[in-house]
Parts: structure tokens; sequence; C-alpha cells
């Protein structure tokens, strides 16, 4: 039995539109396609990877809220695809958490919160 912890990743939102527009900005020069799932979220799935990112507005009809210490990480080739990506987010209104460098030997990463709060790292590992 094997398992893909990174199959699958989802944060949330109190606006969709916004996040749309947002992800579409940070992921835009990506080999992904997008759809939408429903009235409350958003798809992207990356073909390279065969993994999905998804945007919802919570089921349970309460605000959208970020974890204290939850992060979703979204991994890359190399140090210049990160520091791409990044600039990216900082674009689309992400507020930097920690600009892109090298953390520890194997580890090159930059961090953003979105625009509901949630963190997220771009990062290349090994």
């Amino acid at each position: 039995m094997a398992a893909n912890m990174g199959g699958y990743i989802s944060v949330g939102t109190n606006n969709l539109e916004s996040a749309k527009k947002f992800y579409d900005h940070v992921f835009g020069k990506l080999d992904k396609k997008s759809f939408k799932g429903n009235d409350r979220s958003y798809f992207y799935y990356f073909m390279s990877t065969k993994t999905y990112f998804a945007v919802f507005s919570p089921y349970d009809g309460n605000a959208a809220t970020v974890g204290n210490g939850s992060m979703t990480g979204i991994t890359f080739d190399s140090p210049e695809e990160v520091d791409e990506i990044y600039n990216r987010a900082i674009e689309a209104g992400a507020t930097c958490e920690g600009a892109p460098e090298q953390k520890m030997e194997t580890f090159y990463g930059g961090y953003v919160r979105d625009l509901d709060g949630n963190k997220l790292v771009f990062c290349q590992m090994g």
C-alpha cells in the first residue's frame, strides 16, 4: 500500500471569486487545468504531479479561518522557480512571511499568506 500525501490540498476562503483571481495569477504559468467544482469551490489540477489544489468556502457556512501552525507546501524544481512563483503571489496581493532563501542545505523556500491568511510555502527540496 502506498500513500500520496500531496495528492489533494485545500485552503478555505471567505470570498471565492477573489481567491480564484489570486490563484489564477499565482498559478498562471504552471501546467494545470482549472475548474469550478460547485458554487463554493474552485480546483486546480497539476498534470505533471497529478495533484489537486482547491479553494473552498466552508461547508458549514461559518467563516473560513486559518490554523495557527498550519501551512501548505508546494514544491518546485529549482530556486528560480520558487522565486518566480513567490513573486507572482506577492504581485497578486499575498503578504510576505519570509522571502525565498536557502533555509538549510536541502531546503530553499519562500513563505506567503494568501488573501484569506492561509500560509503557503513555495520550496525546492533536495
